[in-house]
């Protein structure tokens, strides 16, 4: 009997700890893995919110040694990738903790890879390069959307391209991810409206993906309802707790679904332009969002009339054109609301950059799932109509 290959799909996860005053279980599941000494990656940022010194409140109090890495910048580099793999190493430890947005827990992904390996982690560019296991990896995020918690991408910057990379392996799902709302309440309106959007993104992105199935499809529909419903109230109520927990759901829900599916051409052209102008992640996807689903609608309309659907508009009735023209409006508006409305232009793109974008947005593998087949000159026209 034979069976058709390209029918198949697989889902992998962390262990997931999701709700208020999860974080609190920390040194237990580091406990559980063995550890006697702890790395704990973070950032500045989340430093002096203070919840690193949290975590090492509970991992000494447990009886752990911990060593604490924060030298991590909002798009993690090669260097401090390995200058935090050199400390691990030097330091004896035995488990990796992050608790941060994607910078942070994208870093720790890269120090045990680089950790079990000994080598630059610039030769695991790509898919499926890791030979050996990492460190056990518990992650805690603090931002909702970027769902590296829960996936099997990271994404390292390597400054002397202006790119960044995608390494993407089921070697770096974390071992177990903490998902507790009451981290990100220390999140401002501007990082709780790039991150909502990042994470509307991976689900839209998801949904119309060539990889799409029906073990990520719930996940992607059920976080681009709980998005559109709650994140425009959010960013004007910031401190909401009930919220807070919607977005944070919906940011898991839509990492589960676009770490399996994977995504497409915003994220490809997102990477390219964040890695040339340092920028953050979201905004990128934001700016580039209803132009691609333009450019992709032809090829996946049925898919796109379940997103927009999702996103509470009525298409009974309505012919692919005007079902375009409605999630279009609607994904504007959402953007409008929660501040997200500059053009590539303002935050310095130029029309002689987009060669260089776009080139590098082709050997991105999210293009390869993309729902459209895109060639260099698609990538440009997308580009340039998002300047």
């Amino acid at each position: 009997m034979s069976y058709d290959i390209s029918a198949l799909r697989k889902f992998v996860s962390p262990e997931i700890v999701f709700g208020a005053g999860s974080r609190r279980s920390v040194a237990n599941f580091a406990s559980n893995f063995g550890a006697r000494h702890v790395f704990l990656v973070s950032d500045p940022g989340v430093a002096a919110a203070g919840w690193v010194a949290e975590v090492e409140t509970l991992l000494v109090e447990a009886g752990l040694r911990c060593t604490t890495f924060t030298a991590v910048s909002p798009n993690p580099k090669v260097d401090e990738v390995m200058a935090g793999a050199e400390l691990y190493r030097a330091s004896e430890c035995d488990v990796i903790v992050a608790i941060g947005g994607g910078s942070p827990m994208d870093c720790a992904k890269g120090i045990g890879i680089v950790a079990s390996h000994g080598r630059s982690i610039l030769e695991f560019e790509g898919v499926d390069t890791i030979r050996n296991p990492s460190p056990p990896l518990i992650l805690i995020p603090t931002t909702a959307g970027t769902s590296a918690d829960v996936s099997q991408f990271a994404i390292i910057s390597d400054p002397n391209r202006r790119f960044k990379f995608s390494i993407i392996s089921k070697a770096v799902v974390p071992d177990v991810s903490l998902i507790d709302p009451e981290v990100t309440e220390t999140m401002d309106a501007y990082l709780t409206a790039c991150t909502g959007v990042d994470a509307l993104v991976h689900a839209i992105e998801a949904f119309v993906s060539t990889g799409s199935g029906p073990l990520t499809d719930t996940h992607a529909l059920e976080a681009i309802r709980l998005i559109n419903g709650n994140l425009e109230a959010l960013v004007a109520n910031p401190s909401n707790p009930v919220l807070r927990e919607q977005i944070m759901l919906a940011s898991m829900q839509a990492g589960l679904a676009f770490s399996n599916a994977i995504l497409g051409a915003v994220h490809a052209m997102s990477h390219s332009l964040g890695g040339f102008l340092d920028l953050p992640h979201g905004l990128c996807n934001a700016l580039l969002l209803e132009h691609v689903v333009a450019y992709n609608f032809p090829s996946a309309e049925d898919r796109f009339r379940r997103v927009a659907e999702a996103m509470a508009i009525d298409t009974r009735g309505l012919n692919g054109a005007q079902v375009k023209a409605r999630l279009m409006a609607r994904i504007i508006e959402l953007k409008k609301t929660v501040g997200l409305e500059a053009r590539l232009k303002e935050l310095g793109v130029t029309t002689s950059d987009i060669p260089y974008l776009s080139g590098y947005a082709l050997k991105d593998p999210c293009i390869l799932t993309n729902p459209r087949k895109s060639s260099l000159r698609d990538v440009q026209v997308v580009y340039e109509e998002a300047l």
